[in-house]
């Protein structure tokens, strides 16, 4: 059937099974719009507040679902309002398909108005770049960003469409996903199918065979949970390794919900501000197995030095990473949810008492002065844990709320801690929020930000607002942008610069101007009745925003400077 472009883009996100994206409109992607126009009955579109509130928006409905989300923008200013969605998005592998609208042919090239080289722009922060410049490429170019996003390593794709190409007409036939890659029909798309981007990394039996030997010899293991067991939803596969073991966990920041916080193998998150408990494990261990970890130097600080005791193994999907930042004695490359089960035929039930007893000697979890009359990052993450239900989800923001969040609330599942971990970007956390809210209608989302994070996308209550997307705001306010503050107290000599802000808005204001409802709080009862407000408004779809007041000088703790040995703690 003759179709244009804007129609066949419709068809082909029907054919991956796409509900639900996220964008901005402009004047290049005008076609696409106004077909999404005549398909909103099969799916949803959100206008969000800002081109980068829709990229995080996306973004989070990937990583809270699974599935691949999907961001519309326009050329110039819109693509490149996307930027930082993209690359936070390409750092924690999450699997986005970004659609933009270039100028038209006859334009390319020739600086015309809202021109830009998107494609050129993107590459460095994406899986792969498309640029279709006729309708006849189209579907096929489609299918093949899909299938590269969610394929191997995750990832974001983008795929740019001149203007042009959503107007032309062409022959469109329907293909179920499942024959994207066997019918002789697409040509090229089924050479590359037999790429490393998209094939699945088969593991070879005998790395698996090594790895079972090294575990037998091994009195004092230890596992890193990493970002990848999240990603593909390895997380039974890798609690049941862990059991079998018998050995301590230690959590990354991607890896969170992978392994519960709680769980009584579980040492907490590892690194920087990772626990005493996870971070002389690791050091103390002899044989270290990281699964789905890049080593990243917020992890491994001092690569030299990292697990020195230590046979490390590393077990990822992704050749890549294997020796790019801490060298290792044995690595298995593979889908982690297909190497753990392998590994759990092979092994037998072990049992370290003596070792496990050492490990946790040590704090896995940091203890605030409870008397205080201010409010503590535990009493709020405490306080959040008892009320809300267990399956919340959590989105965060960047910074020491970031860390308190991780430390303290115990994460339970893949996809209930929403975080920008790899690129750390401030204003990440309401736009994710509204993307898992979106994918998840049935679950309560809260979003943890800092008041420095918060006004960099306050803006985005507008949508939460309007399209009945309720989330519930913790803004942890403690008046300036606290860790680079932190980090000013400690290392350069408590001198603020640029990080106090004795400034406004009054976030509870804010929220009313938006349409919805907020509380500042400085004590748990406080907390305790804005939280019974703020479910009270979740059932009417609407959003809260708890202003909660922590006192400036608290900090992160347990931290270790980076570049040092990961057992040199500068705060215990």
């Amino acid at each position: 059937m003759e179709m244009t472009g804007a129609k066949i883009l419709m068809e082909c996100l029907l054919e991956q099974g796409v509900d639900t994206v996220f964008g901005y409109p402009g004047g290049t992607i005008l076609n696409v719009y106004d077909e999404l126009y005549k398909y909103s009955d099969k799916i949803k579109n959100y206008l969000t507040s800002h081109e980068q509130g829709a990229a995080h928006a996306a973004d989070g409905y990937a990583r809270s679902t699974g599935k691949v989300g999907v961001c519309f923008a326009t050329s110039g200013p819109g693509a490149t309002n996307l930027t930082t969605g993209v690359a936070t998005a390409h750092m924690d592998s999450s699997p986005v398909v970004f659609i933009t609208v270039n100028v038209s042919a006859n334009q390319l090239g020739k600086d015309a108005f809202q021109e830009a080289d998107v494609n050129g722009i993107m590459m460095p922060i994406t899986k792969a770049t498309f640029l279709v410049r006729d309708v006849e490429t189209l579907a096929d170019t489609i299918r093949e960003a899909f299938a590269l996003a969610r394929s191997g390593r995750p990832g974001p794709v983008l795929v740019d469409i001149l203007k042009d190409a959503t107007a032309q007409k062409c022959d469109y036939e329907y293909l179920p996903r499942e024959k994207h890659f066997i019918s002789g029909a697409l040509g090229a798309l089924y050479k590359r199918a037999t790429s490393s981007a998209l094939k699945m990394p088969e593991p070879y039996q005998e790395d698996i065979d090594i790895l079972v030997d090294m575990i037998a010899e091994s009195k004092k293991p230890m596992l890193i949970c990493g970002g990848g067991v999240t990603r593909s939803r390895a997380h039974m596969e890798f609690r049941e390794f862990a059991r079998k073991l018998d050995a301590p966990v230690a959590i990354t920041l991607m890896g969170g919900g992978a392994m519960p916080g709680d769980d009584e193998l579980s040492t907490g998150m590892i690194g920087m501000h990772g626990s005493q408990a996870s971070n002389i494990a690791v050091d103390g261990c002899d044989l270290l197995i990281a699964v789905g970890c890049r080593f990243s130097d917020r992890v491994a600080l001092k690569p030299d030095s990292f697990a020195r005791h230590a046979k490390i193994v590393h077990i990822d999907i992704d050749r890549a990473e294997i020796n790019k930042n801490v060298k290792t004695d044995h690595h298995i490359i593979g889908n982690a949810k297909q190497v753990l089960e392998l590994l759990n035929r092979k092994i037998p039930q072990y049992s370290h008492p003596e070792w496990k007893e050492y490990v946790f000697s040590h704090p896995t979890e940091t203890e605030y002065d409870e008397d205080s009359s201010a409010l503590t990052p535990k009493q709020i993450l405490q306080t959040i844990g008892d009320m809300m239900p267990e399956d919340t989800i959590v989105s965060t923001d960047v910074g020491q709320h970031q860390m308190w969040a991780i430390q303290h609330f115990h994460f339970t599942y893949p996809g209930q801690l929403i975080t920008s971990g790899g690129f750390g970007t401030m204003g990440f956390g309401l736009g994710a929020a509204i993307g898992s809210k979106a994918g998840n209608p049935d679950k309560t989302v809260i979003h943890i930000a800092g008041d420095g994070c918060f006004r960099m996308n306050s803006n985005e209550l507008a949508t939460e607002e309007f399209y009945k997307l309720p989330v519930i705001t913790f803004v942890f306010n403690n008046g300036c942008l606290g860790m680079v503050r932190q980090w000013q107290e400690l290392m350069y000599g408590q001198r603020y610069s640029a990080t106090i802000l004795d400034r406004g808005p009054d976030f509870v204001k804010l929220a009313e101007a938006y349409g919805l409802r907020g509380k500042r709080v400085s004590s748990v009862d406080d907390l305790k009745v804005a939280i019974e407000e703020a479910l009270e408004d979740y059932k009417k779809g609407l959003g809260y925003v708890v202003d909660c007041i922590v006192a400036q000088p608290e900090l992160v703790r347990p931290m270790v400077s980076g570049g040092t040995h990961i057992t040199e703690f500068l705060l215990d």
